[in-house]
C-alpha cells in the first residue's frame, strides 16, 4: 500500500527513524544497512517501504535500495520469519553477503546473526537457494597487503565485514598498518 516514503528525516534512533511527510512523522524501522548512510536529521530522504499489516499494528519498514526490499520480501515468505527476524538478517549483512552465504549454502554464517538459529538458518539457505541473486566471490575486496591485514583486524574485533569493508575504503594508501588500525577504529567509532 504504501511503496515509498519521501520527506524531512525528524528522528534518527536506531532501528527505527521518522520521516515527515506533508506534517505527518511516519515511524519506519531500518535495517543498519540503511541506518548508516542516512543523511541527517532535517534533510531530506527517500525510502523504499514495505507495510506489515498486523491486528494491532501497522508497521513501516524502510530501505534505500530496490534489492533491500526485495530480500526483506523473500525473507518474509519463510515459515518462522517475521519483519524482526527479517529486519536483524539484513542489519547482520548485505544483500550481497546473504546471497553468497545462501549460494555457499554456509548456514553457520546466518547464525552468528542475533535471532537466527540452526534450524532457521538452514531453512533460510533452502529456500533462499533460487531467489537471491547468485554471488559467485567472495565478498570480501580483493585488497592485497596492508589493507586485507586491517579488514581481517576489524575482523577479528568482532565488527562485521560491511563496516569493515566500509572503513578500510576510508583509508589512505599509504599509511602504515599500525596507524591504519587506528584511523580504521576511530572511523568506526564515529559510527
Amino acid at each position: 500500500m504504501i511503496g515509498r516514503i519521501q520527506g524531512i528525516l525528524v528522528e534518527k534512533n536506531f532501528p527505527q527513524v521518522i520521516v515527515s511527510c506533508a506534517g505527518v512523522g511516519y515511524e519506519v524501522d531500518v535495517p543498519m544497512s540503511t541506518f548508516y548512510p542516512l543523511p541527517r536529521t532535517g534533510e531530506e530522504v527517500t525510502l523504499l517501504t514495505h507495510l506489515v499489516v498486523r491486528q494491532d499494528a501497522h508497521l513501516l519498514f524502510g530501505f534505500l535500495t530496490a534489492a533491500e526490499r526485495g530480500a526483506f520480501r523473500q525473507l518474509l515468505k519463510i515459515s518462522g520469519v517475521g519483519p524482526k527476524v527479517a529486519l536483524s538478517v539484513l542489519s547482520g549483512m548485505s544483500v550481497d553477503e546473504l546471497a553468497a552465504a545462501v549460494t555457499a549454502e554456509d548456514a553457520a554464517r546466518l547464525t552468528k546473526i542475533p535471532g537466527i538459529g540452526k534450524k532457521t538458518a538452514e531453512r533460510l539457505v533452502l529456500e533462499l537457494r533460487d531467489k537471491l541473486p547468485r554471488v559467485a566471490a567472495s565478498m570480501r575486496p580483493q585488497a592485497g597487503g596492508a589493507s586485507a591485514d586491517v579488514l581481517n583486524a576489524l575482523l577479528g574485533l568482532g565488527y562485521n565485514e560491511r563496516e569493515a569493508s566500509a572503513a578500510v575504503k576510508q583509508l589512505p594508501a599509504d599509511l602504515p598498518l599500525a596507524d591504519a588500525i587506528r584511523q580504521a577504529l576511530k572511523q568506526l567509532a564515529k559510527t
